[in-house]
């Protein structure tokens, strides 16, 4: 039976002469591997359609846990200013392979809501770190390591929250605090609304580079403390990153 899905193309894997195996994670289903037969042969129309970062409207023959199979592509966007920008491909390279490893560990619907608005918020051409930073805040509940952004992590008390530790997991308040890096509270709100914002309604970010790099380093280091996950994309974002500084 031929079943139409919203989804995005997240790793494409050759197999045989001309024909692949993509990976598409899916607004109704959750991740889906799909059979693209001779798609390599460049008189064949969807050559160009089933392509990595493709999203579109996807026509297949769906069969549950095993391969389905690929009928048509109908391109929603064609994501042109990402394709387009070196920097912008470098993000979207890492939100995508960091989304394929959240997706393995949990099939939340709400993962691809979080993932597809950042992406179309990066092809807006939005800050690029904030928006990665917002989908890495995110992600963090649907790995199991969520923050603890409502009271100190030792004592559970809601006032006087001087920082935040990536050690311990969350606020620390003034009595509990010993010897933790301090954050600035502007980055210390900011973590907060990033967590909590609808990435949709995201119109215009203007925050300064140091309290946004700040939020980033933090970040990085509770990703490398928590989460296991190691990604050849983020040490190639953080060298374009260093080019581009």
């Amino acid at each position: 039976m031929l079943e139409k899905y919203e989804g995005i193309i997240i790793t494409e894997t050759p197999y045989g002469d001309n024909s692949k195996i993509i990976n598409v994670l899916t607004k109704e289903r959750g991740l889906i591997g799909i059979m693209c037969n001779n798609v390599k042969n460049i008189k064949n129309p969807l050559r160009t359609k089933t392509l990595k970062f493709t999203y579109g409207y996807f026509h297949i023959k769906y069969h549950e846990n095993k391969l389905s199979k690929l009928v048509d592509v109908d391109i929603i966007n064609n994501l042109k200013n990402i394709r387009n920008d070196i920097e912008l491909i470098s993000y979207m390279s890492y939100i995508t392979d960091l989304t394929y490893q959240v997706v393995k560990q949990n099939n939340d619907s709400q993962i691809y809501s979080i993932y597809i608005s950042t992406v179309l918020k990066l092809n807006e051409q939005k800050n690029p770190l904030i928006l990665t930073n917002i989908l890495e805040l995110k992600y963090l509940d649907y790995l199991g390591v969520g923050l603890n952004l409502t009271s100190c992590i030792k004592c559970g008390s809601t006032k006087n929250i001087v920082t935040l530790d990536p050690d311990e997991g969350g606020y620390i308040c003034q009595n509990c605090y010993t010897n933790e890096k301090l954050l600035s509270p502007k980055s210390i709100k900011l973590i907060r609304m990033y967590y909590l914002i609808d990435i949709n309604s995201i119109s215009d970010i203007n925050i300064k580079s140091q309290t946004a790099n700040e939020i980033n380093y933090f970040l990085d280091k509770y990703y490398e403390r928590y989460t296991g996950v190691y990604l050849k994309s983020k040490d190639f974002l953080k060298k374009i990153n260093s080019l581009t500084a």
